[in-house]
């Protein structure tokens, strides 16, 4: 797609009511694609954020009720919609859930499904948790060309392993869709710095969709989702602690001619 499109990316603050948080999704998608976004993009486990160890009792399938709406909602407003990520149960171990992304084409057409990798298992003072207890990692990366252009996914704790984004711009990433539910301990220090280092040295959009407010008993979420563009300038900001819709610009031109003019990429020796 040449033609200059608007994104967005919805802030949530996620409970652990899936009927609240999937009619707010909806509010919102529909007040983005009313404004003209085409492309939108959910937080992480956006219908369902409570303590891990209750995501099992939730879980979905490809078929179930949230992904089903999230099907329509993209084919009424003809959207590229990534619903964010929700737990899907897993059939290879059944006592642990995927932490899946799904997208949606502006058909209602399933474009791409990647499961989280990386697993949150982090065990600092103040924020403790082992996600792999109650996730089963993906092992694939997963890029897809779309209408909107060459999109690559990544959940939340990706965000900390640059290779991975490296690997998806080789395959032809031109936007990272960047679902999360950072914390705000960690967030404080690294989110905007791992974001804008994603896109810098990708030159790739990043839209990193974030939840705010609690989730589990004591875990804040940081805010803060952002839309950068690849020479690395935030185009787009929400705040910390509302939810909310950002939007901005994607012009894969500009992208293009950065490139060209700057092709850092090209220019990689492996010593």
């Amino acid at each position: 797609m040449n033609t200059p499109y608007l994104a967005a990316a919805i802030q949530l603050d996620s409970g652990t009511d899936k009927s609240v948080n999937l009619a707010h999704a909806e509010a919102l998608i529909v007040q983005a694609a009313t404004q003209g976004a085409k492309l939108v993009v959910l937080p992480e486990l956006f219908p369902y954020l409570g303590n891990l160890v209750t995501l099992k009792q939730h879980a979905e399938t490809m078929d179930g009720p949230v992904l089903q709406k999230m099907r329509s909602l993209a084919s009424e407003h003809g959207l590229v919609l990534c619903a964010g990520s929700m737990a899907i149960a897993s059939t290879e171990d059944p006592s642990k859930v995927l932490n899946r992304s799904v997208i949606f084409g502006p058909h209602g057409q399933v474009l791409a499904a990647y499961d989280k990798i990386h697993c949150f298992d982090i065990n600092l003072a103040d924020v403790k948790t082992v996600e792999s207890d109650f996730v089963k990692a993906g092992s694939q990366l997963v890029d897809t060309s779309t209408s909107i252009g060459h999109v690559g996914q990544a959940i939340c704790y990706d965000l900390r392993f640059p290779e991975i984004f490296r690997r998806l711009t080789e395959n032809g990433m031109q936007i990272c869709l960047l679902p999360a539910a950072f914390t705000d301990k960690t967030g404080q220090a690294h989110w905007e710095v791992l974001v804008r280092a994603r896109a810098i040295e990708n030159q790739v959009y990043v839209i990193a969709a974030n939840q705010c407010g609690m989730y589990g008993d004591s875990i804040r979420c940081h805010g803060n989702s952002m839309i950068v563009d690849p020479w690395g300038t935030i185009l787009a900001r929400a705040d910390q602690e509302k939810p909310g819709i950002i939007f901005a610009e994607i012009d894969l031109g500009k992208q293009r001619r950065l490139r060209k003019e700057l092709p850092a990429l090209q220019h990689r020796r492996m010593a």
